[in-house]
């Protein structure tokens, strides 16, 4: 084992140093893992990242994932010491309120930071979508002469990492498409918080890896010369994604907590700290102590940073020379700029036709955005014939055709979320997915880290209700769409309709935080909009599709194909001589962003008399209906048959809806049928 030279070893100890002082500080953290991945992270990130820490943001930078986020202080030490806008007091205010170095790295928080890692296993897939999106680039713009698209995903990963099925799905497929620009360092230091990693993991993960088609090498994560060496490896290697075992020593150079769970997850304490200082001649004063010597050579990041900018620049100012419409449109992607007209061409729906499922509508929209929104690329898991979502005539991507649009993600829903993430991350590309709402349990955690990071993904659920039929309960959601609404800054869309399924689309395609389609397998038809309100309502999440003459007696309130069950009730009740309004609801996330004024429009607080209709959960209703009104849902799982059985069986019917807001109205107002 050699940390090489003097000034290396002196440069890794201070990376070991800031984590000590600052988790020491906080009174809280993990300063093991920094601590003994120091020399590995050391090696990438002075002798291989290719990254300006002037502009974090630059398109053709290397990309560097820290997949465990518990050992943020790594990322932190790293960031300041290469000249990021991270000044040392920020280091000093680890974990504390409003600080930039918050207990695990933050997406947009901090400057540097790619991705937000919280539960393991995510930064792992994150990373399989960036190099994925770099692939396609590459592909799509590279010309012979101008490589103007060329650059690495790196991480580091952890055990617990590699513990989480989520990887293993994200290993699987980036071995199937021979990932060579991405290589991952694994902090093999068997231990976790429990104690040795044997307790539950005892596999080979070299031989794991080498069967999903990984090029996988073997290193002591403290010899700098060997993990230089593994990682030029690497990087020759063309064909195959790259693990590179490092065996590290958590909590390195503590004499009483290294290679022990004590250094995970506290730190080190004022005894021990001061006995690693000295293990590690370090000054005993003061913290956060960084040597001129140590800081000068990280700095040279600086300059390197900026010469490798400028150098991209003239290429890609070569390359607008020779190919100005290829350069336009790759600097409008990465900006995510949508061109002028990008919606001109979505297919137009008529009531004259067939009815049509909002799945089906969805496949025909999403076709006609694919020619004008170049950067939508997607698919789905394992289900593109059933959730309509294959672009026609823009092939498979894969080994073959990098730059084709249509992904095969297999049956791996939690991989799929996170790999769309990764994707959106990257920059260029706008990903979706699609799969059953019933499994849109297996894909919440990214679909929660997409809302937190506030990034432009759009996840696709089909099969949406009870409305599937034969499949039965287990595939038929009940409580999902209520989870999904209960996620901060996710827009959730249930259109009625083939027009309002257009609307949802355009509003996906525009925003810039993720979005959630859900869609349905059962026909409806296609809304009169001469008769009834234009569907740009949806853009304000709730609208009056349909009213009373006059002021109306009771309002129905619905989503998707329950809709239509509303508007049929509202034509019974105006045989009974009471006046309906229906209210199409789309999206409560966006009518809880429209004002008072608006949403009292729609939902008079006079009128006491409303009632929901949606085939799931009532749970969140009551907010809308009020303390008086009715919610028509379910709660219970839903059974094995046709979809209009069940719609019959479970009384989601204009008969049963005119019946309980007839007798509402009556409790309410003393006015019935006879009156």
């Amino acid at each position: 084992m050699s940390e090489g030279t003097q000034l290396d070893r002196l440069c890794i100890n201070t990376i070991r140093m800031l984590a000590a002082d600052a988790v020491q500080q906080a009174k809280s953290g993990h300063p093991g893992m920094p601590m003994g991945a120091a020399a590995m992270a050391y090696a990438l990130w002075t002798r291989f990242l290719k990254h300006n820490p002037m502009n974090p943001k630059w398109p053709d930078r290397d990309r560097f994932i820290l997949s465990p986020g518990h050992g943020s202080m790594l990322l932190y030490s790293l960031l300041h010491l290469t000249g990021y806008d991270l000044p040392l007091e920020e280091l000093k205010r680890f974990r504390q309120w409003e600080s930039k170095t918050p207990g695990h790295p933050e997406y947009g928080h901090t400057p540097g930071v790619e991705v937000t890692t919280g539960p393991l296993g995510q930064g792992f897939a994150n990373g399989v979508g960036m190099a994925i999106a770099e692939r396609f680039l590459a592909c799509a713009f590279n010309r012979a002469g101008h490589e103007i698209v060329d650059h690495y995903t790196y991480a580091i990963v952890s055990d617990g990492d590699l513990m989480e099925g989520v990887s293993s799905e994200a290993a699987s497929l980036a071995g199937t498409l021979r990932l060579g620009k991405l290589i991952y360092l694994y902090d093999d230091n068997e231990v976790s918080i429990e104690g040795s990693t044997d307790i539950a993991f005892t596999e080979s993960v070299g031989r794991r890896f080498e069967a999903y088609g990984w090029h996988v090498q073997h290193v002591d994560g403290n010899d700098l010369a060997g993990v230089e060496a593994t990682i030029r490896s690497a990087q020759a290697e063309k064909e195959r994604p790259s693990l590179i075992v490092a065996r590290t020593h958590i909590g390195f150079g503590s004499p009483g907590r290294q290679d022990t769970s004590k250094a995970h997850g506290e730190p080190l304490g004022e005894e021990e700290l001061r006995a690693t200082r000295k293990a590690l001649g370090w000054p005993a004063e003061p913290s956060f102590f960084v040597p001129a010597e140590a800081l000068a050579r990280f700095r040279q990041a600086v300059s390197s940073g900026a010469e490798a900018e400028a150098e991209w620049e003239r290429r890609i100012k070569a390359y607008a020379r020779a190919f100005p419409e290829e350069a336009k449109q790759l600097m409008g992607m990465m900006s995510g700029e949508l061109r002028p007209g990008w919606d001109s061409d979505i297919p137009q729906f008529m009531p004259s036709g067939d009815p049509m499922a909002t799945r089906a509508a969805s496949g025909r929209v999403l076709n006609g955005l694919a020619a004008k929104v170049p950067g939508v690329v997607g698919g789905s898991a394992d289900l593109a014939p059933s959730t309509s979502t294959y672009l026609k005539g823009y092939g498979d991507l894969g080994v073959a055709q990098w730059c084709a649009r249509n992904m095969h993600f297999g049956v791996r829903e939690h991989a799929m979320g996170a790999i769309a993430n990764g994707m959106a991350l990257h920059g260029g590309l706008i990903p979706y997915t699609a799969t059953f709402l019933a499994f849109s349990d297996y894909m919440r955690p990214p679909i929660r880290l997409a809302a937190l990071m506030g990034i432009r993904a759009i996840f696709i659920f089909t099969h949406d209700s009870i409305g599937m039929g034969e499949d039965g309960p287990t595939h038929q959601p009940v409580e999902q769409l209520v989870s999904l609404r209960a996620i901060p800054g996710l827009v959730t869309l249930r259109p009625s309709d083939a027009t309002e399924t257009v609307e949802a689309w355009r509003i996906a395609i525009r925003r810039e935080g993720p979005t959630v389609l859900v869609l349905g397998r059962q026909n409806v038809p296609v809304f009169d909009r001469a008769a009834l309100a234009p569907a740009r309502g949806v853009r304000r999440g709730a609208y009056i599709l349909a009213d009373a003459d006059g002021r109306p007696d009771v309002i129905l309130i619905a989503t998707g194909s329950e809709v239509h069950v509303a508007v049929e009730a509202r034509r019974l009740l105006g045989q009974q001589g009471i006046g309906a309004r229906v209210v199409s609801m789309p999206s409560w996330e966006l009518f809880e962003q429209e004002s008072q004024a608006y949403r009292e429009e729609v939902l008079p607080p006079s009128i006491k008399a409303r009632v929901s209709i949606e085939a799931g959960s009532p749970l969140g209703w009551r907010t809308y209906v009020g303390d008086q009104g009715v919610i028509i849902g379910l709660e219970r799982f839903g059974a094995s048959a046709p979809g209009p059985v069940l719609f019959e069986k479970f009384g989601f019917t204009p008969e049963r809806v005119a019946a309980a807001a007839a007798s509402l109205l009556q409790i309410q107002t003393g006015r019935g049928r006879d009156s």
